[in-house]
């Protein structure tokens, strides 16, 4: 009867030690994305001349952030910072699937596609980096540009189909605010 038991015992444990490895070396066989699904899709940077503070021109300043997956995306609580530490915070935020917003630096009117930080001051410097980090402060993307030359991006959003590169121009970075926001 002894031997009976301990055979189940060695059964039961050996099928326990099956499952708990099955998946994980079934894991390391399927294919991975290494590509999150939320990205920074692109960059534009607003263009210096006489009108370079106006809320026009700020708002010529943004970074698209992509949806890849076909679920929509919770940004909620997701920052979007520079090098220097300006950083604006997504609220109340949902990105569609297959879908791209723009986060512009100006002042303006949300919507499902453009964002606005109300800041009045610009904020990307011609060589910068856009840091993107979900609601855990874990990095999502980030992107690195350095005068007219980047990563493996290029500084235009998925939704237009031209770009001007020549309008990169450096930046001051006076506006310190750091609040995020209003969705």
């Amino acid at each position: 009867m002894t031997a009976r038991r301990l055979a189940a015992a060695a059964a039961v444990a050996g099928a326990l030690v099956g499952t708990a490895t099955l998946p994980a070396s079934a894991a390391d066989h399927a294919p991975r994305s290494h590509r999150e699904n939320v990205v920074i899709s692109g960059v534009h940077l607003g263009s210096e001349g006489r009108d370079h503070r106006s809320n026009r021109a700020l708002n010529e300043e943004w970074v698209a952030i992509t949806n890849n997956s076909r679920q929509n995306a919770n940004l909620s609580g997701w920052t979007l910072s520079d090098k220097h530490g300006h950083t604006y915070t997504f609220r109340h935020f949902r990105l569609n699937g297959r879908a791209t917003v723009r986060v512009h630096t100006g002042i303006g009117r949300d919507s499902r596609t453009d964002l606005f930080q109300d800041r009045r001051n610009e904020i990307w410097d011609r060589r910068d980096t856009a840091t993107l980090r979900n609601e855990r402060g874990r990095v999502v993307d980030t992107t690195t540009w350095n005068d007219n030359r980047r990563d493996d991006r290029d500084t235009r959003d998925p939704r237009d189909n031209h770009h001007d590169r020549d309008n990169h121009h450096d930046r001051d970075h006076h506006d310190r605010d750091h609040r995020g926001g209003r969705h």
